[in-house]
């Protein structure tokens, strides 16, 4: 490969409750790089709390992106996530509006330029609840934006064509994506790779994360550790890499004890680097 990518992980993915336990649990797992969780029910809680950014400033951290979730998101089900997840519920939308904008704050103060959230099942163009959406996404971006921070929508929750469009509508130049390959899987909306063509140009930053497609409607897939399931790790990586992507590769886990998870991790980042340095 001409690309050898920073290899990370996320920080939710540790389970760390404090910047030391992150900073052990990163190198413990091989990590080059990570993403931080700003805290959030889903993204993790922070025992440095306020002080936070500035125990992230003040340690030999490197970070990527930010991460935000909102209060209330219920991933039980897709149905469940369906209904309460990102900027999907109108009830909510201001709220998490100025909870997206204190992330968007937060992200640069501490240097980085992108901020990774799910906005939410976003409705199909002939949806008569896609107009008051996609103006709730601009008024997010635009917040963004006074920041001088990308707001990367993570991939999963639509097909790759309806979030391109979106992208398209919206015309946005800080709105991204965070391309997350297992999502695609899990919820059933497509193959990553040719995601990863449609996509390619808009992506600027990405969880690596392995799983099997629902085996009926309306359920979960299942996700499994990193070259376990049916992404094609080492296919997703070159796809990257032909559409021009260069950012890091951060590795995201969701299942299992932290035991498991960080065992899985520093697996997966293993993968990562020989597929990386295969030539």
């Amino acid at each position: 490969m001409a690309w050898t990518p920073d290899l990370g992980v996320c920080s939710w993915s540790l389970q760390a409750t404090s910047v030391p336990e992150l900073m052990r649990l990163a190198e413990e797992v091989g990590a080059g790089v990570v993403q931080i969780g700003l805290g959030d029910p889903t993204h993790g809680t922070w025992k440095e709390g306020a002080d936070l950014i500035r125990a992230l400033l003040d340690s030999p951290l490197e970070l990527t992106a930010a991460m935000i979730g909102f209060p209330g998101e219920d991933y039980t089900s897709p149905l469940t996530i369906r209904k309460t997840g990102g900027f999907g519920d109108p009830a909510v939308r201001q709220a998490r509006q100025k909870i997206f904008e204190q992330a968007a704050r937060q992200t640069a103060e501490l240097g980085l330029e992108i901020l990774c959230s799910h906005a939410g099942f976003i409705p199909e163009p002939e949806s008569p609840e896609r107009e008051s959406f996609l103006e709730c996404i601009r008024d997010v971006a635009r917040s963004a934006a006074r920041h001088g921070v990308i707001f990367a929508m993570e991939t999963g929750q639509e097909t790759a064509a309806l979030l391109k469009r979106t992208l398209q509508d919206l015309s946005e130049p800080n709105l991204k994506v965070n391309f997350d390959p297992a999502n695609m899987i899990l919820y059933d909306m497509g193959h990553p790779i040719d995601a990863v063509r449609v996509l390619g140009p808009d992506i600027v930053h990405v969880h690596v994360k392995d799983a099997h497609p629902p085996k009926s409607p309306g359920e979960w897939g299942e996700e499994v550790p990193l070259g376990e399931g049916d992404v094609n790790i080492e296919a997703f990586v070159r796809v990257l890499e032909d559409v021009g992507y260069r950012g890091p590769l951060v590795v995201e886990r969701e299942v299992g004890d932290q035991r498991q998870r960080v065992a899985d991790i520093r697996g997966g980042i293993d993968l990562l680097r020989r597929l990386t340095q295969a030539g």
